[in-house]
């Protein structure tokens, strides 16, 4: 069973415009959340978007690169 990722994210948020294109570049499942129609998730994110989360609810915040995105990955699959 392939796991799935969450980005959380809001729009106009050009890092996370940036984390996108590398999960793009990995080859996982994810899911877009827009942190804005949640108070709980702005108040748990609002200051460090964005954040991948995993299934088991561990998270990767900003800044991460490619290399640290697939050792994050690795370590959930």
């Amino acid at each position: 069973m392939q796991k799935h990722f969450l980005l959380y994210f809001t729009d106009g948020c050009h890092l996370c415009d940036d984390a996108q294109r590398l999960l793009q570049q990995t080859s996982v499942s994810y899911s877009k959340v827009d942190i804005i129609d949640d108070p709980q998730l702005v108040s748990l994110y609002g200051y460090s978007i964005p954040v991948i989360q995993s299934d088991n609810g561990d998270t990767l915040n900003w800044p991460f690169d490619l290399q640290q995105l697939n050792d994050f990955i690795n370590l959930h699959i």
